[in-house]
């Protein structure tokens, strides 16, 4: 079974995760792996992560994120988040990456900006 699922709005690749918990190591090899192979599919170098009904992840996916995002900052790949759960929040907060992402509230957001 897949552990994203990636679709086009426009010209924006949205990927979005199909577990709510990302906690197992070998679903966090899987989840880095298929976003890395997506990345080359953004055709219009503009990459939506959608992390609705994502609420607990390990901090193993965390370094998963930092590494699609300089991934994405290497092939000139716009990357922004949107529909981040409080308690993910919160981690990305407490690790700063809340600075580091470009996180959006909503995906209507997320696509406008």
């Amino acid at each position: 079974m897949a552990a994203i699922t990636t679709q086009f709005s426009g010209e924006v690749l949205v990927a979005g995760f199909t577990d709510s918990k990302i906690l197992d190591t070998q679903r966090i090899e899987q989840v880095g792996k298929e976003l890395l192979e997506s990345v080359s599919t953004a055709a219009n170098q503009k990459m939506l992560l959608n992390f609705q009904g994502v609420s607990f992840m390990s901090s193993a996916m965390i370094t998963k994120l930092v590494t699609l995002n300089k991934t994405c900052k290497a092939k000139g790949v716009t990357l922004k988040f949107c529909e981040v759960s409080p308690n993910v929040m919160e981690v990305f907060k407490i690790t700063k990456l809340n600075k580091l992402f470009d996180i959006q509230a909503g995906e209507e957001k997320a696509l406008a900006s």
